[in-house]
């Protein structure tokens, strides 16, 4: 068993990440509650996690590993039971003969060492990694499809009476959707699809099945097959949560509920649908926790985060964000206003729905029952003294004219329209009735985005890419110099070969020469001339950047980009 050859306190010390002072108000608190230092150091935020795990591994003189480096054998998983990786904080790794290596917290945890060499008859050798890691990791592998499987088996036996859908009484669904079983198992969809970091979770019935796929870095993957007699149960469990009518299965109805999962509050925004073997439900999931990124982290280029930035901080005139729906605009948005938020500004918000909650500014939410749309908040808002408004989309051509008259009379307002690219936003509000000297005055800019997939940095490798792709692209043949990269597929992946998305952008800045040709109703390519004169490039320019810079794949941009 690993022993400490020197104090953690005084390491700490010596290597400077704490003062006397810091060490002894820790070990006061050690003294008082015989919490282990360590925790003591890590809760008080003294050190960051890594140094700490670090400096004990180095300490008990045994390896510090970064479980996101391995890939784990389900095999090996089975060794230790998951009741005790939990308990203990301890995940298994590799085995070698009869030796399984663990990774641990606390090296020196004699309890923990002696329990999972009981509970997996090996001999066993420790190595550190962080908690949060072996958190993630205990998250990750460990089976939550198979507690779904178990409850899937519980439920065929113990559900009945469901098998034929015209004989189904609401009561009796009522009564049915408040089975522990069936509450347990939508949840463990939900915490599923939580950990596998979807966007959405699909649950479409088939004529023998409910199949539920999660949408996960915008591509659908079906995770589970369900029998079709607990279809019912599952969609009006979940229509009673989001307070629909579990009566009614012929009209459309959204709703929505929140589920707090491993301390994170998820909104859900539900959607049902009627079709031919029963309702579709999608729900949407919101973290209500998740990181506001930087406009540093969306993906720009330097050159065009540069001229984003410059645009944003003018004064006054309309800022549009296009794109098709799941194209990450609103992350956009949130990200701008965050990057322009300051006490002085004023700055309020009309969203449908209000998805992350930001510091200073008024956020407000449509609610057309009210008679609170988008047209009717703007104009209210207006009334507030506004310096910055965000609309949440232009839809309509009442919200088009009122946004464009705020930003006329000396108001910073963004929205967005679904467009495919930046040009043909101007052409969208001209189709609207709005007159032409109108956007030319207003429009300041509009930014055009798509998000693609990034390579999975686990099973990364170096390809030459076909003559096709290459052709698509605008290249005739690899350069020397060009390196193209793919993902092999790994457990890391899921072996879909990515993980995360990034964005890939077109920035459009008016200037004179494109208001002129508004003004004289000019064709969307003689705009569009006038923009890449002006230095825009265009999303699949942008594409073929993060392909040579190794974040994406040629295949991946030409999916995104495809409509061009």
């Amino acid at each position: 068993m690993p022993i400490l050859k020197k104090s953690l306190g005084e390491r700490l010390l010596e290597e400077g990440f704490l003062n006397s002072a810091q060490l002894k108000q820790a070990l006061e608190e050690e003294a008082r509650t015989r919490e282990p230092l360590h925790r003591i150091i890590l809760k008080r935020g003294l050190v960051p996690e890594e140094v700490l795990a670090s400096t004990l591994a180095d300490l008990a003189g045994v390896p510090y590993v970064k479980l996101s480096d391995y890939l784990i054998d389900p095999e090996v998983l089975g060794t230790v039971p998951e009741d005790v990786a939990r308990r203990f904080k301890v995940f298994p790794i590799f085995k070698i003969g009869s030796t399984l290596t663990i990774a641990m917290a606390e090296p020196t945890n004699i309890l923990a060492l002696d329990q999972v060499r009981q509970s997996s008859g090996c001999e066993v050798e420790a190595v550190v990694s962080t908690e949060s890691d072996i958190s993630q990791a205990l998250d990750q592998y460990y089976a939550t499809r198979g507690s779904i499987a178990e409850v899937v088996k519980g439920l065929d036996l113990g559900i009945m009476g469901l098998e034929d859908e015209r004989t189904i009484t609401a009561e009796r669904l009522e009564k049915v959707a408040e089975v522990a079983p069936v509450i347990k198992l939508v949840n463990l969809l939900i915490i599923s699809a939580v950990r596998d970091k979807a966007s959405d979770i699909h649950l479409e019935p088939d004529e023998g099945a409910l199949h539920v796929r999660l949408r996960i870095d915008g591509v659908l993957h079906e995770t589970f097959s369900f029998p079709k007699h607990l279809q019912s149960a599952l969609i009006s469990r979940i229509k009673i949560l989001s307070e629909l009518d579990i009566a009614d299965s012929r009209t459309p109805k959204d709703g929505r509920f929140r589920m707090k999962v491993e301390d994170r509050e998820i909104d859900l925004r539900v959607s049902a649908f009627p079709t031919i073997y029963g309702e579709n439900i999608v729900l949407r999931l919101l973290d209500r926790r998740g990181a506001l990124l930087s406009l540093q982290d969306l993906g720009f280029s330097e050159e065009a985060r540069e001229r984003f930035e410059r645009l944003i901080t003018k004064p006054f005139g309309l800022i549009l964000v296009t794109g098709p729906t799941g194209s990450g605009k609103t992350t956009t948005l949130y990200a701008t206003l965050n990057a322009i938020n300051t006490p002085e500004k004023n700055i309020v918000t009309i969203e449908d729905p209000v998805e992350y909650h930001l510091k200073l500014i008024r956020q407000s939410q449509v609610n057309p029952k009210a008679g609170i749309t988008f047209a009717t908040g703007l104009r209210s808002i207006l009334r507030q003294d506004p310096d910055i408004v965000m609309v949440g989309e232009i839809r309509d051509a009442e919200t088009a004219q009122t946004a464009i008259q705020a930003a006329l009379t000396g108001h910073l307002v963004f929205s967005t329209l679904h467009t495919n690219d930046a040009v043909t936003a101007l052409t969208r509000l001209v189709d609207m009735g709005i007159e032409p000297f109108l956007i030319s005055s207003s429009v300041a800019g509009v930014l055009a985005q798509r998000l693609v997939r990034t390579i999975c940095e686990k099973c990364k490798e170096a390809y030459e890419p076909s003559q096709r792709m290459l052709s698509l692209l605008g290249l005739s043949q690899v350069q020397g110099g060009l390196n193209f990269y793919r993902g092999r597929g790994c457990q890391f992946c899921k072996n879909s070969s990515y993980r995360g998305r990034i964005g890939i952008f077109e920035l459009m800045v008016i200037n004179e020469a494109i208001r002129e040709r508004v003004m004289n109703k000019g064709a969307t390519g003689e705009i569009k001339r006038e923009a890449l004169r002006a230095g825009m490039k265009t999303l699949r320019e942008d594409g073929l950047r993060k392909v040579l810079a190794g974040l994406t794949t040629v295949e991946e941009v030409l999916r995104a980009t495809q409509v061009e």
